[in-house]
């Protein structure tokens, strides 16, 4: 191979691994490693567990409905 195609492969490669590094510093700037483990377990919960913040008020309504 010749002098210039090396250095030709060698500017691309300093490029791609620029933009590699810029990218994972991106994401983890914009929170994208935050919480690694809350997706993994969030659907081992029950949708209808009244622990969950959002089902708590849906189950307080039901349970003042029912003794009605």
């Amino acid at each position: 191979m010749t002098l210039a195609t090396l250095l030709f492969l060698f500017g691309i490669t300093v490029i791609f691994l620029g933009l590699v590094a810029i990218g994972i510093l991106w994401a983890i700037k914009s929170g994208q490693y935050d919480d690694m483990e809350g997706p993994a377990q969030r659907i081992l919960m029950d949708d209808n567990d009244p622990m969950i913040p959002f089902n708590h008020l849906n189950h307080e309504v039901n349970k003042n409905s029912i003794k009605k």
